[in-house]
């Protein structure tokens, strides 16, 4: 999957960004946060994975 069309899906769900510094990017919901490689594209398995621990529609 593109990292922009994953990061949408984030935003869609109400997350944010809350740090744009180093090998990551960190979104948050206000309670948890998430790091988000910087490759353009993810494996599926990362995102499968983000998607089932955070409840990702």
């Amino acid at each position: 999957m593109k990292r922009t069309d994953f990061i949408r899906m984030l935003e869609r769900n109400g997350w944010r960004l809350e740090r744009d510094k180093g090998p990551h990017t960190i979104y948050t919901n206000g309670e948890v946060s998430e790091p988000i490689p910087r490759h353009k594209e993810l494996k599926e398995t990362l995102v499968r994975a983000i998607i089932k621990r955070r409840g990702l529609k």
